[in-house]
C-alpha cells in the first residue's frame, strides 16, 4: 500500500499532514486518530532529521513543508525556528525514533481510536 489515504484527495492529505506536523513541532504533543498519528510520525521524523543536519539546504527543505505559524508568542519564534534551535539539538545523539504514540481509547462520537503522539 505505501501510505494511508485518510479518505482525502492528495492535496487535502498533504495539507492535513503539514498542519499536524506543524502543530506537533509547536506543541510537542497532540491528540489525534491512530491512522493520522502513524502517518505523521514519518513526516515529523524526517523534519527532525533535517533539523539535525542544520545546513541552509535542510532549512529550506523543511520550510517548504512546515507552515509558518508562531510557536512562541512572547519571543516571536515560529515553528521552523523552534525545530532547528530547540528540538533538533535535543536529539543530536539519537538515531531516529523521535516520536511516541500512546493509545487513549475510542472517541465518543464514532469510536475512532484516539492516540497522543508526542516527541520523546
Amino acid at each position: 500500500m505505501g501510505y494511508r489515504k485518510l479518505g482525502r484527495t492528495s492535496a487535502q492529505r498533504k495539507a492535513l499532514l503539514r498542519d499536524l506536523a506543524t502543530d506537533l513541532i509547536i506543541h510537542e504533543r497532540i491528540e489525534t486518530t491512530e491512522a493520522r498519528a502513524k502517518e505523521i510520525r514519518s513526516v515529523v521524523e524526517k523534519m527532525i532529521t533535517l533539523g539535525k543536519r542544520g545546513d541552509l539546504h535542510a532549512r529550506r527543505q523543511a520550510a517548504s513543508f512546515i507552515r509558518k505559524e508562531v510557536a512562541n508568542a512572547e519571543s516571536g519564534q515560529d515553528a521552523l525556528q523552534k525545530l532547528f534551535s530547540d528540538i533538533a539539538p535535543r536529539y543530536e545523539e539519537r538515531q531516529g525514533g523521535y516520536t511516541r504514540i500512546l493509545k487513549m481509547g475510542p472517541r465518543r462520537g464514532d469510536a475512532a481510536p484516539i492516540v497522543v503522539i508526542e516527541l520523546v
